[in-house]
């Protein structure tokens, strides 16, 4: 394969560009909502517990797998894997991690757009304005009140913010990994922690705005976050491991896709240890250390408990808090730099989404720059109008985001610590990840990676299946219940929902398209490489 001439100019630019990947909504919106709703200290019990054996072995699998690739001459997902797995079938293992990204940004675009609207919406004084019903301007503005509701282009509609964003995006994965991605993240990241410091300065001095209700105040806010509330019960309700679990895989973005193609432009030399465990503190600092300490406390102080728990990430981040930031003094201010953080951290991770389609694209494909972009462009864009007409109750986007967002990622994260650990082997991948290393992984990580990660990553999985597609009860023998939930009853259900229907139909027929297209590029690199499989 010819070398690739895009490079990382340097080693904060990849650690950023990864971290700008996984640091995302979720950080601001997801992560705070879940924490507060299972009891605060237990949830982070295991949240710390899935970020030790699940998260960080796997981003390590990940950067070596990727850097491993690359040094072959393959930069996407099927690629690498096809030079890992030396076998007519390796590169399908690679699938996923074409598939979900390009996928994901499909309706990921949709809620950056979103982001930004909201943004000029507050800077324009809407949120303030007296009598606004948020969760109807929340219905009319994304398209969650009817299909085909937000598909209209004026300064305080959504699809203005959706043309923006999906011409950005493109500019910059134009531009190159070190011009685009890297430039970016480098400006980026920064300013979307100086200004989630600022919001953080706000939300601390708050005090207690109401005097009517003193319960209400910073204080108790930070304490139902975090205060210990019946650890050990909570510590046994198997829904809390599968949240946290779930929240430390999507927010560190294992098995995304992205981690996999950014490390394949890494040198032989260069490492993967400590730049792993760096990007991997810098989202744990973005989540915990700011996401966890900005929206629930901002939000108990005005709305107290009961205004918090239930609401689920949009509803948390697009309902509540346009309330609360109206409850503060400069409020359409903080409410302006907060969707413009949300905004920053979405683009640096859309922009994650693209490149492992792009590369694909040149590498498989054999497609110039251009031409690559514009397959791809076409592809997502017939996606994001799917989520964006089929918009009721935001049918059509939870429906991509469950199958592909969340089931694929999982799938995609065991095949990597699998194939790190049983093909490449423990002994050999510990020596392959440590080439080059700034430090030492603690040598009780090889058990974690070779039996520890996978049965704790399998058993949540078939957990989160059990409960998430099937409403098993979690009880055993007799008591056991299973009530199928709205993700197989829209399908296959007595009375199934077209929508749904519609979008799992698409999302097949992608799968089928992409399949097709990689087991062509699986005979040009065979070709290329001078030899032929049976």
């Amino acid at each position: 394969m010819p070398e690739s001439k895009e490079v990382w100019t340097s080693r904060l630019g990849v650690i950023l560009a990864v971290a700008g990947s996984a640091v995302g909504l979720g950080n601001f919106l997801r992560f705070p909502g879940l924490a507060a709703q299972y009891g605060g200290a237990a949830f982070m019990i295991a949240y710390f517990i899935s970020l030790l054996l699940l998260g960080i072995p796997i981003g390590w699998a990940e950067w070596t797998m990727g850097r491993k690739g690359g040094l072959a001459g393959y930069h996407s997902s099927p690629g690498i894997f096809h030079a890992i797995i030396r076998h007519p079938l390796g590169k399908y293992l690679g699938l996923l991690g074409f598939i979900i990204p390009v996928v994901v940004y499909m309706y990921y675009v949709y809620i950056e757009a979103w982001c930004l609207g909201y943004a000029l919406n507050a800077a324009t004084g809407t949120f303030s304005a007296p009598g606004v019903d948020y969760g109807k301007f929340f219905a009319t503005y994304t398209g969650a009140g009817g299909d085909g509701v937000a598909l209209h282009f004026g300064l305080h509609d959504v699809g203005i913010f959706v043309l923006i964003v999906y011409v950005c995006n493109f500019y910059f994965i134009y531009r190159g990994l070190s011009k685009g991605i890297e430039f970016v993240c480098k400006w980026g990241m920064p300013i979307l922690i100086l200004i989630a410091l600022i919001i953080l300065a706000r939300v601390m001095t708050l005090g207690t705005p109401d005097a009517a209700k003193p319960d209400q105040s910073v204080l108790n806010g930070l304490g139902f976050m975090w205060n210990p509330r019946d650890i050990a019960t909570g510590l046994k309700n198997p829904q809390l491991w599968l949240a946290a679990a779930g929240q430390i895989f999507f927010s560190l973005s294992v098995g995304f896709g992205a981690i996999i193609t950014y490390a394949s432009y890494l040198k032989k030399k260069d490492d993967v240890v400590l730049s792993s465990l760096t990007a991997a503190s810098a989202n744990e600092f973005c989540e915990v250390g700011l996401g966890g300490l900005i929206t629930v406390p901002a939000a108990f102080v005005f709305l107290g408990a009961a205004g918090i728990v239930g609401q689920g990430t949009f509803g948390l981040g697009f309902n509540v808090l346009p309330f609360v930031f109206s409850k503060m003094p400069f409020g359409d201010f903080f409410a302006t730099i907060f969707y413009l953080l949300l905004f920053l951290a979405a683009v640096t991770s859309s922009l994650s989404m693209l490149q492992p389609g792009v590369v694909f694209f040149e590498e498989g494909l054999g497609l110039g720059r251009k031409a690559a972009m514009a397959f791809l462009g076409v592809l997502t864009g017939l996606g994001t109008l799917i989520v964006w007409w089929f918009s009721k109750d935001l049918k059509a986007l939870d429906t991509i985001d469950f199958w592909i967002g969340t089931v694929g990622i999982f799938v995609q994260g065991m095949i990597l610590i699998i194939v790190y650990a049983w093909y490449i082997g423990i002994e050999p991948g510990w020596k392959e990840t440590h080439e080059g290393s700034a430090m030492r992984i603690p040598g009780f990580y090889q058990p974690v990676m070779k039996y520890i990660a996978p049965t704790f990553l399998l058993v949540v999985f078939v957990m989160f299946i059990a409960a998430n597609v099937f409403g098993w009860n979690f009880s055993f023998g007799a008591a056991a219940r299973f009530t199928p939930t709205s993700y197989v009853t829209d399908l296959v259900g007595p009375n199934p929902s077209p929508v749904a229907r519609g979008a799992f139909a698409f999302m097949a027929a992608v799968v089928l398209i992409i399949g097709w297209l990689v087991h062509l590029a699986g005979k040009r690199w065979d070709r290329q490489e001078g030899r032929k499989h049976s």
